[in-house]
């Protein structure tokens, strides 16, 4: 699929990096060989940076040319938007390009603004359900995702880009010295276990931990995984408590970094730095990079060769972000059958919208009723960027006859440039595939007549007519 061409322009960033350093525009010249006149044009946006002098500014001054690709304020221009659109601000039509130019001018204004009207709402929906404590369920679950301690955590996943190269670089050295590639993994985590810290693993019986999965005793010194668990989610819990046992003070660096607002908060950081290090240790970011390029980041097979479960694989594939050695950028979004979303990861520009569902016309609903086949779908969102997106459905553990395992929803997705690298997409015709126009979701989106819409959105003002019934209830004017 032809993709346009654009000029980089850079000059809010360029601007922000020379004033970072304390240098003028002339010393900035000096330093990168070009005359000041043309540093100048580039901060001024008259001018689109050379792949030349990107070359000479990651050279000279360290700068991260992954930075210039826009993914990070992609996102936040994205949630300006969306927080421009409550009525609470009167803001009227902001445009898109209004929007950037904020975002690009000082993005720490911008998220100040993001964290303050956070906490607007915050405020305003426990207010609400205060006042009114038999709050409909929608209420009820926005004040949940409105969590200040989960909210802090993704974000500083999301402004590290799901990506710790310390924790990996940890992981892949001990996934060397305990030759996991050729070992069997289970045995020989439990031995890492047992040889280095003196704990027993056991796997016990259902009815002995009935609403867990894994348990540490640290007074009989022992492990204790249920038998409900499948072996890649055995490997994957023993793994998490090598990271906790061995690396606990490398991870507490990284939360003590983190500037996390409460207990709460550091303590779930940990526990999702643990799981990154479990991860990185059973798929070492070198090799597992490698097979994912052989395979054509085949999932299946990927789960397969690393002894991982689908869900595990598609988390890994969010991560590869090493500077000098990047995998495709994947989002990656858990979903139940309800559409309630608990878990969601970018390592690219999508945009997760931090209230109500996924939209509807998203394919990834339609799984449950083929489970465990593969869907793909082109999608394409209101600011026009597309994806090439794959889902399908996968359960966390083994259940039972009366214990039926829980079924999610694992949508994975990358921007359309990407899809020809994909194995899903090698025996598709990408330029003749219809795209589906989707939303971040009902509350947000502006398409007009969707007969999938669930709600108004939130900056338009309705209409009802009682001559006519469009096909959505919910009709709406522009500004």
């Amino acid at each position: 699929m032809g993709q346009r061409k654009e000029k980089l322009l850079i000059g809010a960033k360029l601007r922000r990096l020379r004033r970072t350093l304390g240098l003028t525009q002339a010393q900035m010249a000096d330093d990168l060989d070009v005359s000041a006149s043309y540093i100048n044009l580039i901060e001024s946006n008259q001018r689109p940076v050379s792949a030349k002098l990107l070359v000479a500014l990651a050279q000279v001054y360290d700068f991260d040319l992954s930075d210039v690709g826009g993914a990070s304020d992609a996102r936040l221009a994205s949630e300006l938007m969306e927080a421009l659109r409550d009525p609470v601000f009167d803001a009227g039509p902001v445009g898109k390009n209004d929007v950037e130019d904020v975002v690009n001018a000082n993005p720490d204004i911008a998220k100040a603004f993001l964290r303050l009207y956070s906490r607007h709402r915050e405020m305003s929906i426990r207010l609400y359900s205060d006042a009114n404590p038999l709050a409909d369920r929608e209420k009820v679950e926005v004040l949940e995702q409105t969590d200040r301690s989960v909210d802090s955590v993704r974000e500083y996943f999301h402004e590290n880009r799901n990506f710790f190269p310390e924790i990996d670089e940890a992981a892949e050295a001990l996934s060397a010295e305990l030759f996991l590639t050729t070992d069997e993994p289970h045995t020989t985590l439990t031995d890492r276990l047992k040889t280095r810290h003196n704990y027993q693993v056991r796997i016990v019986p259902a009815h002995v931990m009935p609403d867990q999965l894994r348990y540490f005793d640290r007074h009989h010194r022992r492990i204790d995984l249920s038998e409900l668990l499948h072996q890649s989610g055995r490997r994957f819990q023993l793994a998490v408590q090598i990271a906790l046992l061995e690396y606990s003070d490398l991870i507490s660096d990284h939360v003590d970094r983190a500037g996390l607002p409460d207990r709460s908060a550091r303590n779930l950081a940990s526990v999702s730095l643990a799981n990154y290090f479990a991860a990185a240790l059973l798929m070492p970011y070198s090799r597992f990079l490698k097979e994912c390029e052989t395979t054509k980041y085949d999932i299946e097979l990927l789960s397969h060769r690393f002894g991982a479960s689908y869900e595990q694989v598609a988390h890994r594939l969010t991560t590869l972000q090493k500077p000098d050695a990047r995998g495709i950028p994947f989002f990656f979004v858990r979903m139940d059958s309800a559409g309630n979303v608990s878990k969601r990861f970018s390592a690219g520009r999508f945009h997760f919208s931090k209230f109500g569902g996924a939209c509807p016309l998203w394919n990834i609903h339609d799984c449950f009723a083929t489970p465990d086949q593969v869907r793909t779908q082109i999608i394409q969102m209101p600011d026009s960027t597309t994806y090439f997106s794959i889902a399908r459905t996968m359960s966390r553990s083994e259940g039972a006859f009366d214990r039926p395992p829980t079924k999610y929803a694992i949508g994975l997705g990358c921007d359309i440039a990407y899809a020809p690298r994909l194995i899903y997409a090698q025996t598709l015709n990408l330029e003749a595939i219809p795209v589906t126009s989707i939303g971040v979701n009902c509350y947000m989106c502006e398409r007009e007549n969707c007969p999938s819409r669930a709600h108004a959105p939130l900056n338009k003002r309705l209409v009802f007519d009682t001559r006519s019934r469009g096909v959505s209830v919910f009709r709406f004017q522009d500004g």
